[in-house]
């Protein structure tokens, strides 16, 4: 009859636009792999032509520009690592990128407790700022929630942006969750450069930055686990990881120059990072993992992650 015409053509309109809708993610082009592992070999280059030599270990050794700039650079390069656990993997289904996804806000979570901490807690004897550490903290959060919300406030109304093969909502959430991962980094290298400039010189410096290399290694596979699903492949992820991690470097050079003058800014750096990364955990990464999965699996998983990634990071201060 015609009325059943019509609905089994309106059957097959809805399976062409589930169909459209699972080949909106095109997969990576081999040209554009092929350039990544291109990009891959000039970091490790880089990282093997600018080495200072042994540094650590030698109590009179007077740290320079060129050895705090590469512990840094060290620094965001153990961060493309964190594509490593997933190298294993071959492709996830939607359930498991919301686990994923779970697992990332939790890890994200932890990272943001630990900057508010390390924020609220901070003390140097040469900090003259007049605000208290936790105000300075705290102003450094909302000033990270206004930014964030800007930011995506602007990738919302430029739904035509596209990176490669990601295009629409995919483009705007991944350039999210690079944007904040890459702001958080910007505290990160002041800290370098600051322990490198400190008192204790080059035996400090040496520890933060390795302290911070195992410390991006899960930061790297929280970037990698929103990035794959959505068809990128593991040497781009890679690099999107460095990316994340290369204000560290930057950073960590003028803050070891003119340390006083980047001391009284900490808090307020590891207070914007903690809360543009915290609101994109809670309103982006664990409300798609709720949608994908259920809340018994987003809690769980979220909150497992949250708890290991804690343990880490404790585990790593206790050895201070």
């Amino acid at each position: 009859s015609l009325k059943d015409t019509k609905e089994g053509a309106d059957d097959d309109d809805a399976d062409d636009d589930d169909d459209a809708d699972d080949e909106k993610i095109e997969a990576e082009s081999q040209s554009s792999e092929i350039r990544s592992y291109i990009i891959i070999a000039i970091l490790a280059a880089i990282t093997y032509a600018t080495y200072p030599g042994k540094t650590w270990g030698n109590k009179e050794f007077e740290p320079t520009i060129h050895t705090v700039f590469y512990y840094g650079w060290v620094s965001a390069i153990s961060t493309g690592f964190g594509v490593l656990p997933l190298c294993f993997v071959s492709e996830m289904k939607e359930y498991w990128i919301g686990v994923s996804n779970a697992i990332a806000a939790g890890m994200m979570s932890a990272a943001s407790y630990s900057l508010f901490m390390e924020g609220c807690t901070f003390e140097d004897k040469n900090d003259d700022s007049s605000l208290s550490a936790p105000l300075r903290t705290g102003l450094g959060c909302l000033l990270g929630l206004l930014f964030i919300l800007g930011t995506k406030s602007f990738l919302d109304q430029n739904e035509d942006v596209k990176i490669g093969s990601l295009s629409g909502a995919d483009t705007r959430k991944v350039l999210l969750i690079v944007f904040v991962m890459t702001l958080h980094s910007f505290s990160e290298g002041v800290g370098i450069g600051v322990s490198f400039g400190g008192e204790h010189g080059n035996g400090l410096g040496v520890f933060i930055s390795a302290s911070l290399a195992v410390h991006n290694i899960p930061e790297g596979l929280a970037v990698a686990i929103v990035l794959l699903p959505r068809k990128v492949s593991k040497a781009t992820a890679a690099i999107w990881c460095v990316v994340t991690s290369l204000p560290q470097p930057l950073m960590a050079v003028p803050a070891f120059m003119f340390v006083h003058s980047f001391l009284p800014l900490l808090p307020v750096g590891l207070g914007f990072a903690g809360g543009a990364m915290m609101w994109v955990a809670f309103m982006e990464l664990l409300l798609e993992a709720y949608e994908d999965t259920d809340a018994v699996t987003t809690g769980v998983a979220s909150t497992a992650a949250l708890a290991v990634m804690l343990s880490v990071q404790r585990t790593i201060e206790d050895h201070a």
